[in-house]
């Protein structure tokens, strides 16, 4: 099931710094990030075969809608120092992105079609 971890954070006078370091569950081959989603509009909407994830809120905040066949759960990303692991099992959409928001995603594996699952689980 999805869960969030703390990543490291330190701030002084010249601002706030946090630190993605030994602390991931896996190694990472692929970074990407999504802004500027309009408002009302779902992404995502998917599980993996394999690939797990990690998911920062670096700016902004939205909220992820989580499923892992036993169990439904909602996330806020609202905190750069809050990070989101997804496991391969766990459906999730993310939704009611804030204007300014940008998602950061780290993951497990590199793109691949067939490591995407688009069918919801089903009674739920």
């Amino acid at each position: 099931m999805a869960h969030f971890i703390k990543l490291p954070s330190f701030t002084d006078p010249k601002g706030g710094l946090t630190v993605i370091e030994k602390i991931l569950p896996f190694s990472v081959k692929r970074i990407y990030y999504i802004y500027g989603v309009p408002e009302n509009v779902v992404r995502g909407g998917h599980r993996h075969r394999k690939n797990n994830q990690a998911l920062i809120c670096v700016s902004g905040k939205c909220l992820i809608k989580n499923n892992d066949g036993v169990k439904k759960e909602d996330f806020w990303l609202d905190s750069p120092s809050k990070c989101l692991i997804v496991e391969n099992r766990d459906w999730h959409e993310m939704v009611n992105f804030s204007k300014d928001a940008v998602l950061l995603v780290l993951a497990e594996e590199f793109y691949d079609l067939n490591d995407y699952v688009d069918e919801k689980y089903p009674n739920h």
